[in-house]
Formats: structure tokens, C-alpha cells, sequence
């Protein structure tokens, strides 16, 4: 079962499962693949939502179409780890748009990002404006050659 708040049956994991893999599908398409009218599904989809397992909707998009073919993961290493400090780094990551991910993380490094761009000039510009206007002990970018896998589904089968 998945921990939430919210106790989730065999037909809300069969609508978690369908949304991630196609959230384009329609409502109705939905009810009639795990067999329920459409406003049972409304409502389930709602009590979903205000339950805090659905964020929102979106498709996914190949940045590589658009360019975006730089995909670099930045390990950071700091000397500082108090709240405030963290809080700070975190919204001066969260103003540099080819940050896709940021984690904080155990181990030798403390946190890890996931920076996607156009090409080592622009990891450049985007590793500049890491780096100014924060007290880092280390950064090292790590470049991914390939994606061999990308943007699973969640097992939800509990």
C-alpha cells in the first residue's frame, strides 16, 4: 500500500498506472479501462489529488527536439549545512531554469542536481551562476552520454 493519507484499492493503482503512462487520456477513456462511470472516477481522481498523490498534469517533452542535448548531474559538496543556509540554496537553485531536479542527498556529497541545456556553453553559463554568490567546498558535473532509461512510471502496484 502506499503510504499516504489516503487508503489507495486495486482501482486507484490502475488509474495511477494509466495516468503516467498517457496522462492525455480522457476521463471517460480512464473509467471504461478500469471500469467505472465517469464521476465515480472524478471523484476518485479528486480525493487523488486532495490527497497529495496527483501534482497536476503535463506531457513530457524531448528536449533533445528542442536543442536541449547537455544532460549533467552536479554533485555539491558544502561546508555548511545549517537550515537557513540550505533554504537560501535551495531557492538560488530553483532561479536556474535548467535545473530539472535538486536533491539533497547522504553520503560523501550533500546535495545533486540535474541540470539539462544546450551544449557545454551552456552548462558553462549555468555552472557560473551555480556558483556566484554562494560558498561552495566542491563541484563536479558529471555528463550523461546516453539515457537508457528515462521517465518510468512508479511501481504502484503496492
Amino acid at each position: 500500500m502506499i503510504e499516504m493519507g489516503i487508503k489507495i484499492d486495486n482501482i486507484d493503482r490502475k488509474i495511477l498506472d494509466l495516468l503516467q503512462r498517457d496522462a492525455a487520456l480522457s476521463q471517460r477513456g480512464i473509467a471504461e479501462k478500469v471500469g467505472l462511470s465517469q464521476n465515480a472516477l472524478w471523484r476518485r481522481l479528486k480525493r487523488l489529488e486532495e490527497g497529495g498523490v496527483l501534482r497536476g498534469a503535463r506531457m513530457a517533452i524531448d528536449g533533445r527536439a528542442l536543442g536541449l542535448d547537455l544532460t549533467v548531474f552536479v554533485m555539491v559538496r558544502t561546508r555548511n549545512h545549517s537550515m537557513e543556509w540550505a533554504e537560501g540554496f535551495r531557492t538560488h537553485v530553483a532561479r536556474i531554469p535548467q535545473v530539472v531536479e535538486m536533491h539533497r542527498i547522504g553520503g560523501d556529497w550533500d546535495y545533486m542536481l540535474k541540470i539539462v541545456t544546450r551544449g557545454m556553453g551552456g552548462y558553462d553559463a549555468v555552472y557560473r551562476r551555480l556558483t556566484t554568490g554562494f560558498e561552495l567546498d566542491t563541484v563536479t558535473g558529471f555528463f550523461s552520454m546516453e539515457t537508457m532509461l528515462d521517465d518510468r512510471p512508479l511501481d504502484v502496484s503496492g
